[in-house]
């Protein structure tokens, strides 16, 4: 079975949004119908945000976002906001493959860093990002601004 990564298609919307929906749900994030909408318009027109599909035999199987922005030190990072696997895929290369695929986008952008976060209890995903990348070992906190 052969694996592909390339940007999101419009006639993937509904195979994506059972990507994007099963990642919030490991989050516990609630999303309303318009935020999909928003969302995908934004992947497809790369308003600022990309994404990338893994399709394994033209199935999509897996997605990941990412962005590009300036920091204090750096004139472009590129950060992986979302990464998301079919669970009926994982272990098989594709988290993998979307990782490498979004570190070739970053070193062809003239990236100075790649980075992404995760929770500290996503034990099954810390084992790949414990192989691909380094842990620096910063906690994240959210200030509530509303």
């Amino acid at each position: 079975m052969s694996l592909t990564i390339a940007p999101l298609q419009a006639h993937e919307r509904s195979a994506w949004q059972l990507l994007a929906r099963g990642y919030m749900d490991f989050y516990k994030t609630e999303k309303t119908a318009e935020d999909y909408d928003t969302a995908w318009s934004r992947l497809l027109n790369q308003d600022g945000i990309h994404g990338l599909g893994a399709r394994r035999d033209g199935e999509l199987v897996g997605m990941a976002h990412y962005y590009f922005h300036t920091a204090v030190w750096a004139q472009k990072v590129c950060y992986l906001q979302d990464l998301f696997v079919l669970p009926t895929q994982r272990g098989q290369g594709v988290a993998r493959a979307l990782i490498e695929a979004v570190a070739e986008a970053a070193r062809e952008a003239q990236a100075a860093r790649y980075y992404w976060m995760t929770q500290e209890h996503n034990a099954t995903a810390r084992v790949l990002y414990d192989k691909v990348a380094q842990y620096k070992g910063f906690i994240r906190y959210d200030y509530p601004l509303a």
